[in-house]
């Protein structure tokens, strides 16, 4: 559901109590975190019970399971996600009491008050980047406030509040979110058509990003990969308007560059070079070539905030991670199992590169649940071909979240686009025949890798307890 902006966005101790529909998704939970950190009073509800839920209870959040008309009772002003539908009750009850009702996008600005803010932006790598800056600030001794849309490694959380004027946001462009902000300072990661249930088209997705660059401090800078044409595209954006324009990536264009990029297992390294002055290595803990460009983004705005690069480069090499970002799940019986949010063409084929360069002489095994009826019509196709980068894939049916079914878009259609042959490809619509699916086909050596940003996260342990229950069985019959 699309809630209206209002045209003034009051600071959160100004809300009074704050009722979230959806408080267990990323975006929501980092706003009520921050604001139960400040002392606001902060209830919520959400569709089932989970560990987000059980942190925000004792954090003193009132929360519950199911949406009631009478969860609504005491509250000022309802934040709502996204997800939640019309027919909401709790949404329902609060427009006929006339509270204040705010999107989640207004709900994040209402903690920004005040403060500067580092928005991190792009179609992909958003969650990796803002996680990275967050890590290299704090490493600096900038401590700034942020909210992330998964959860830090480190952490094991997805806001914090910061002893400094500085705020890392992680910015949406899916509902048009990074249109509300005001930031100090910003990174593009990449432009590349996605949303277009939102958009309708792509050159509207791209003129967002326009705009998005309007919306910087007049004595603000912005950080971009000139690797991508369309964020490299915003060179002339931002220079026109008189912002400053930091170039990131490999290509000889980029006035901070990285190069001599090894892949090596689960870590990546490269040198930096900051307009042709070499500044260092850098070697990561997280797999992946996309990762470089996010760490080298982060890199760039800590550097552009004056902060010393040695202090940067230790906050991002001791970064381990996000969840649901190339996360290690466990081994069994000689199987790795990883589980990652790509749902993009784009983040499909970039975390099978660094899933190859894990996996070594070992098989990729891939289960990939496509997000949404209208991304699977606009990209299935694309999502095909870059699962046929894996050696044995398994497609689950779509994961509808706000939408309704189409019986002309199924999973099933991605599955038979995939280009390798059919005995390597499978179609298991449900959970459990995907992890039983997966457990036929992994042997020992093999890396099985998850991909979605529906429930599929479900199936990689799944898989780990199947290996267990086998190899029990197995030594059982041994004896």
């Amino acid at each position: 559901m699309r809630i209206p902006v209002p045209e003034e966005i009051l600071p959160a101790d100004r809300l009074g109590h704050v009722h979230f529909v959806g408080i267990g998704g990323a975006g929501l939970s980092a706003i009520a975190r921050i604001m139960l950190g400040r002392g606001i009073p902060v209830t919520g509800s959400d569709g089932a019970d989970s560990p987000t839920l059980d942190r925000l209870r004792e954090l003193g959040a009132t929360v519950h399971v199911g949406h009631d008309a009478a969860h609504v009772e005491g509250a000022d002003t309802l934040v709502v996600s996204t997800a939640v539908r019309e027919d909401n009750p709790e949404y329902l009850e609060a427009v006929r009491r006339g509270l204040r009702v705010l999107p989640r996008s207004a709900g994040l600005a209402a903690v920004m008050a005040g403060q500067r803010v580092l928005a991190v932006a792009g179609t992909h790598g958003k969650t990796t980047t803002t996680s990275l800056l967050t890590m290299a600030l704090q490493a600096a001794g900038a401590d700034p406030t942020y909210a992330v849309g998964g959860e830090l490694a480190q952490t094991g959380t997805n806001a914090a509040i910061g002893g400094s004027d500085l705020f890392v946001a992680e910015a949406d462009e899916s509902d048009g979110a990074f249109l509300v902000y005001r930031p100090h300072a910003a990174v593009v990661t990449n432009v590349e058509a996605d949303h277009l249930d939102s958009w309708g088209t792509e050159e509207a997705y791209r003129a967002a990003f326009t705009e998005f660059v309007g919306r910087l401090d007049a004595d603000g800078f912005l950080v971009a990969c000139v690797d991508d044409p369309g964020a490299a595209a915003l060179r002339a954006v931002a220079e026109g308007s008189g912002r400053e324009f930091i170039g990131v990536g490999t290509h000889e264009q980029a006035e901070i560059r990285a190069v001599e990029v090894e892949l090596v297992g689960t870590t990546s390294s490269f040198t930096v070079l900051d307009r042709g002055t070499e500044l260092g290595r850098v070697t990561l803990q997280i797999p992946g070539r996309h990762y470089v460009l996010d760490a080298l983004a982060a890199l760039s705005v800590g550097l552009r905030l004056g902060l010393p690069f040695e202090a940067l480069r230790a906050g991002l090499e001791s970064f381990a991670g996000t969840r649901r970002r190339m996360e290690r799940k466990g081994e069994e019986s000689g199987v790795r199992v990883y589980d990652s949010y790509a749902h993009h063409p784009a983040e499909i084929a970039g975390d099978l590169v660094a899933a190859r360069s894990v996996a070594g002489e070992g098989r990729v095994v891939v289960a990939f649940q496509p997000h949404l009826v209208s991304r699977t019509r606009a990209f299935g196709p694309a999502m095909a071909d870059a699962l046929g980068a894996a050696d044995e894939v398994v497609v689950l049916d779509i994961y509808l979240a706000r939408e309704d079914p189409d019986p002309q878009v199924t999973g099933a259609s991605i599955a038979d686009a995939v280009p390798l042959p059919r005995e390597q490809v499978a179609f298991a619509p449900g959970l459990e025949e995907a992890a039983q699916e997966l457990l036929r086909r992994a042997r020992p050596g093999d890396l099985v890798l998850t991909l979605g940003a529906g429930d599929i996260t479900r199936v990689g342990p799944r898989v780990l307890d199947l290996l267990a229950a086998d190899a029990g069985e197995d030594a059982g019959e041994s004896r």
